[in-house]
Parts: C-alpha cells; structure tokens; sequence
C-alpha cells in the first residue's frame, strides 16, 4: 500500500482485508512458522522483549482464566494488559490495559505503524497475526507491567508463542480443532505445551495423568523452573453454588483463601479461579493477599461465558462451542438454572463440528426445543444440519433465517416464565447476545 491507514475507519478496513484464518478455516499455513511474526517483531525493535508475560492455553476457560488473573493482577496495583480472542462485539475488546479497551486512535495508530512494517516482508501477515503484534506493541508502548497473552489456538505453532511466558498456563486439554492440533489428548497437549519455554514456572489445571506427564516432560526437557498441576501442588476445597456464580475455597503455595466468591457461573469457573490465583501466585512469587484474592476475583467479568442477561424469561449466552464446554454448561444448568416453562436454545455453530456432541449434554439438561442459526460466517454449519442432528435426540428443531429472528422465536416460544439459551460459535454468541439485551431493556 502507498500509505499506512490514515484513520480508524481505514486501519479497520486494511486489518479486515488481511485472511482471517478465525472465520474461514480452523488451520494454519500448510508449514507453520513463526518467521513472519519474528521478522515483524526485528522491524518493530523487539518490543515483545520488554513485556512480563503470563502465557495462556487451554481448550476450554481459557478465557475466563486470563479475565480473572488480569483482575487479580491489576487488583494487586499492577498495570496489566491482556491480550483475549475472539471478540463479541468490537475487535478492540481484544487488547485491553486494566480493563479497558485500546482506543480506538491507539488502535489505528498501531495498526498504521504494522501497515509500514508489513511493507517490508516478504509475506502478508494474518489478520490475527497482525492483532497479536498490535497487542505486543500496545503493551510496550504503554509499559504494563505484566501482559496476560491468550493463545489463539493450540501453542507451539500459535503465533502468539514469539512471547517468552515467565508463567505459562494450560488450564484443560480436550478433543478440539482436531484437524489441526492433534485427534488424541496427547498430540493436542504436547502442542498446547509448546509454550512452556526455559526459566518458565507452568501452572496447570484439571486435567488427565497421561496429559500431566506430557506437560511434565516437556517442562524438564527445556529447564522450566517448576510445575504447578490443580489437585497437587494447589488445590480447591471447596466449590459451591452461590447467589450470582460460585463460592470458593482455594489453596495455593504460600496462601489459603476460604469462601471467595467468583461471579461466574459452572462449577468449572471454580477450577478457573484456582488455576488464576495460583498463575497470579506464581507470577507475584508470593500468594496475594485476602483482600487483593478477594476483591480481584469478584471484579472479574467475562461476557459471553454463562451470562445471564436477564430473567422472566431467563435469558442466557454461553460459547460453549465444543463438546467438552457443552457437557461444562449443561452441569451448570442442571445445578443452578431451573424455570417452570419452556428451555429453548438458539444453536448455531461452524463446520467441523458434530452437532450432537453439543445437543446432546443439552437435552440431557432439559432442553427441550432448538431454534437453529448461523452464524456470518463462511465456516457456518448448514441450519439444517443442526436441525436433523436434533431431530434425532428427539428435540424439536425450527429453523430460522438470522440470528436476530432466531432470538425473537425462541424468545416467543419460552415465554415469561421460560428459558432462552443462546450458544454454539462465539459468532453466534456475540449476534444473539446484542438481540437479548435489546429484548432485555424493551420488555
């Protein structure tokens, strides 16, 4: 290009023109490499060198975890950016420094100076790849003093992993992106484990012996400092249904903290917890204090993981895109949410995925009806796809044209005194989320 983008309208629309492995396909470029991130990296002065990072892979809570030890964190008077993906609404929720939001100048004024970067190379970089440097550079400018980074998918290959993580945290591993990462536990954890780099403290939680002793092989092989596995080396006591999320009882090396309550909802939200303060532990190399345990967790807010939007009907969005996070949300159903009417789901989800893997722990929890989307997105699943899969428990499917629509039928179907559940891809998450809400403030 003959000038870097000029505006924030323009930086989006240059960002938007690069390939966004995100929405078209679930892989990576034939070889993966991290050579385009390193030589983007030279050209911008390394600036990844200047962040204390706490590293963060999983395939499921991922998320909810890098919310909670960045709130932990800045709670402890940090200045601390964090790093997520995807977004639900706008793309610089991704980037974020004790909470809040790259502006939207910042945002453009670092996606121009990429723009002249880019110009250099000999290869186009991705659209993710290009937020992952806009969050680096980001973080650097603004001196953080620890910088929470999500990974993307998997690890080793994951173009965030140009960080070196002093902590590196895997909070589960299960059967995911399959095509990519592995069709085992095994594969998909030694590349998830990729990001434990040498001098590194790792931090893991609830998962298989046959995946620890992956971890814990990998964690020798390149001199990490030491491993922190849930259940061993810290512990949760206690894991409670409480009025707004959970109540929890946590120990970690230094520190014990009893009757926390985290504002989030599952009973997995409790082994999120456990795992953030012993990250933030390990990073602080002290257990925080009550106060800053307390008050951390309950700042903790991560929108479009079991939320309740509102009641009468009871209104709910949970990305729960895998098998593994639906069989998570529909414990959570089944302990905490109950109505007398209907239980609808607004359901839509991406190609590669098996739709009873998800329906099934669904209708196991009470779902009784299904309205079935998709989501804007090229790697949508066919609705009709969805709806057979269905069929086929014995749930009774419709098909509606657009997201919005497919809210307002279920919406109508549930009733005042019934339930809305809207999951599947975050895409879809995100859509239904804004139609809710906006159900939620006319009603």
């Amino acid at each position: 290009m003959a000038q870097p983008p000029a505006s924030f309208a323009e930086a989006i629309r240059w960002l938007d023109d690069h390939i966004d492995y995100e929405r078209v396909a679930p892989t990576r470029r034939e070889l993966p490499s991290l050579d385009a991130m390193t030589a983007a990296l030279e050209l911008l002065g390394n600036p990844a060198q200047d962040l204390d990072v706490i590293h963060v892979t999983g395939t499921n809570g991922k998320g909810s975890t890098s919310a909670m030890i960045s709130s932990v964190l800045v709670e402890n008077g940090l200045l601390v950016g964090t790093y997520t993906s995807p977004n639900l609404h706008v793309v610089n929720e991704r980037i974020a420094i004790d909470g809040q939001p790259i502006g939207d100048d910042a945002f453009a004024e670092v996606l121009s100076r990429l723009a002249l970067v880019e110009s250099q190379l000999s290869e186009r970089l991705t659209r993710f790849e290009l937020l992952t440097l806009a969050a680096i550079c980001h973080f650097a400018d603004e001196a953080v003093e620890a910088a929470v980074i999500e990974v993307g998918m998997g690890g080793t290959w994951d173009c965030t992993n140009v960080v070196d993580g002093r902590v590196a945290v895997l909070t589960t591993v299960a059967l995911d992106h399959v095509q990519v990462l592995g069709s085992t536990e095994v594969e998909i954890a030694t590349d998830k484990s990729g990001i434990i780099k040498p001098g590194a403290l790792v931090v893991v939680g609830r998962v298989s012996d046959e995946v620890a002793s992956i971890v814990e092989e990998r964690t020798r092989a390149v001199g990490a400092l030491d491993l922190w596995r849930l259940d061993d080396t810290f512990s949760i006591s206690s894991n409670r249904l409480a009025f707004g999320g959970r109540l929890v009882d946590i120990d970690v090396p230094g520190g014990s903290f009893r009757d926390l309550l985290v504002p989030l909802h599952g009973t997995h939200q409790g082994d999120n917890a456990a795992v953030a303060l012993a990250a933030a532990s390990a990073f602080l190399g002290r257990a925080p204090s009550d106060e800053v345990a307390e008050l951390g967790l309950a700042a903790a807010a991560v929108p479009g993981r079991l939320e309740v939007l509102g009641h009468l009907p009871l209104l709910i969005v949970d990305g729960a895109h895998n098998a593994a996070g639906s069989a998570a949300l529909a414990v959570a159903l089944d302990e905490g949410f109950h109505v007398p009417g209907p239980q609808v789901c607004v359901l839509g989800m991406l190609e590669g995925r098996d739709p009873t893997d998800l329906l099934g722990p669904l209708a196991a929890a009470g779902i009784r009806q299904v309205v079935c989307v998709a989501p804007d997105t090229p790697r949508a699943m066919a609705t009709e796809k969805i709806a057979q899969a269905a069929s086929e428990l014995g749930l009774d499917a419709e098909q509606a044209p657009s997201i919005e629509a497919g809210v307002d039928r279920a919406l109508s179907l549930a009733g005042s005194d019934g339930m809305v559940l809207a999951t599947g891809s975050l895409y879809v998450v995100g859509d239904a989320r804004i139609a809710l809400l906006a159900s939620n403030q006319s009603s």
